[in-house]
């Protein structure tokens, strides 16, 4: 057994030791499923302690919890008390550009989401982990060398002096430019690839508006236009956080705040006051665009002495919202294999490689289809069509036609199967379609054929529709 860098009890038996790179989402839950099984956790943090520190750096989109999220959570203790800082979304709200609003359920009456706000969650789990005795959270400590054969990692502390610590395991959850993952490149036959997709983010606010939220509260809204959109979350604090998505090229032509304003008017006139003209022309440049990386990865560990969860192994675009709970689910999947090898690493480590890495690919996959479907058809006729007779398929065979989004949301069924089902459905409900367009042509077909009454009233529909396009171009040709 190694030796820890932890101080620990005399009268303790030496405990297995555990070096968590990251002490964001992933790493702090993940240190504490690994606390409960009563091994040496140490979570080693770059940033200063987020609880103290006056400004939060990082991303802050927020989050939209789902079941595969709180399902992890359940498992430390932690979900009532998450849950209860969060706001439901039971819907789409699409806003057109005319200005009228549509809602699209997400599933049924009793399934939503939940906004919840990155910063207070990683507050809540970092403080969970300082719950248990044989659990350190060290903050300003920078990992400057991984080496996995062996379990020993070099950190820049505070101190600033270099120190090695050996571990029986590295985990690393250090996020999309995972330091730990850029030593295992490195590796013989590890498979690695990252995709920039060519829009930014930026975020705005909507205030509260009297007291109260400016929009309704209980949905997701999202503005889509072709090749941009923007949505909003509800906070706690009865403000939306709006985050428009964008070409980086869109974004350097707003060169000044007439040009936002005038871009605004234009493409989300009804934000427009919901955000203030003076805030948004000063919001829009406080921070430049940010970019958006995808990563997959393979294999996810190195021998049995280290491996990547989150973002780290598969970093995702924020379309599907599943980012949060992907990474949540590793952990628990993690947890549910060490509960089936005995905590034995050299079994575990393997088998989460061999189990989660389809799961991950798929849903990296399905978040970059997401983005297209949200922005260029979610305010499509067609659309919303295919999306109701989901719905009613889903109603009458519950379990045998299950909707994408449910799958992935509101199920645990693994996310390549969930892709799998999602293809099968779709060829099943085109060809019902297909052999319906074809039996209702055959129909009108033989009616035609052989009854001339029938025949009758279609040449009177004919002429009806000839005269309306007639008084159209009259209409056309005298403007």
């Amino acid at each position: 057994m190694k030796n820890t860098s932890a101080v620990m009890d005399s009268s303790d038996i030496q405990r297995t030791s555990i070096a968590v790179i990251g002490g964001g989402l992933v790493g702090s839950l993940n240190a504490c499923f690994l606390a409960k099984r009563n091994f040496q956790v140490d979570v080693y943090e770059s940033r200063e302690d987020i609880r103290m520190a006056e400004f939060a750096r990082g991303r802050s989109i927020n989050l939209a919890l789902s079941y595969r999220g709180r399902q992890a959570l359940k498992a430390i203790g932690l979900e009532d008390q998450i849950v209860s800082q969060g706001i439901p979304m039971r819907a789409r709200m699409i806003h057109s550009l005319s200005g009228k609003k549509s809602a699209i359920p997400y599933g049924t009456k009793s399934q939503y989401i939940l906004s919840i706000s990155r910063e207070n969650l990683n507050k809540d789990l970092l403080t969970a982990v300082e719950k248990y005795p044989n659990a350190k959270v060290h903050f300003g400590h920078r990992l400057l060398k991984c080496r996995p054969e062996t379990g020993v990692i070099t950190l820049l502390g505070p101190d600033k002096v270099p120190k090695d610590i050996a571990c029986d395991l590295i985990l690393g959850c250090d996020g999309a430019y995972s330091t730990v993952r850029t030593h295992l490149v490195k590796k013989p036959r590890f498979d690695y690839s990252q995709q920039y997709i060519p829009h930014g983010y930026m975020e705005l606010t909507i205030p509260p508006q009297n007291g109260d939220f400016a929009m309704e509260p209980n949905y997701l809204h999202i503005w889509p236009r072709d090749t941009f959109m923007m949505i909003a979350l509800p906070n706690m604090n009865k403000s939306f956080t709006c985050t428009l998505f964008m070409p980086f090229e869109e974004f350097e032509k707003l060169l000044t705040s007439r040009d936002v304003l005038d871009f605004f008017q234009k493409y989300f006139p009804d934000s427009l006051h919901l955000i203030g003209k003076e805030a948004l022309a000063q919001d829009f440049f406080r921070l430049p665009a940010q970019p958006m990386i995808s990563v997959k990865c393979s294999s996810f560990h190195f021998n049995s002495h280290c491996v990547l969860m989150g973002d780290a192994a598969h970093a995702l675009v924020p379309f599907f919202g599943q980012g949060m709970n992907a990474g949540f689910e590793d952990c628990l999947v993690f947890d549910e294999l060490m509960d089936k090898f005995n905590n034995d690493f050299s079994m575990c480590l393997p088998e989460f490689s061999r189990f989660r890495i389809p799961d991950d690919h798929a849903i990296s996959d399905l978040s970059m289809y997401n983005y297209i479907e949200m922005r260029s058809h979610v305010n499509s006729r067609w659309f919303i069509f295919q999306k109701n007779i989901e719905r009613c398929l889903h109603a009458l065979m519950p379990s045998t036609f299950i909707p994408l989004y449910t799958m992935v949301t509101f199920s645990r069924i693994r996310y390549h199967e969930a892709v799998l089902r999602w293809q099968w459905q779709k060829k099943v409900i085109n060809t019902a379609l297909f052999f319906f367009g074809t039996l209702v042509a055959l129909s009108t077909t033989y009616l035609l054929l052989t009854r001339p009454t029938f025949r009758s009233s279609l040449g009177c529909l004919r002429r009806s529709w000839n005269s309306v396009t007639y008084f159209q171009n009259i209409g056309r040709i005298s403007l």
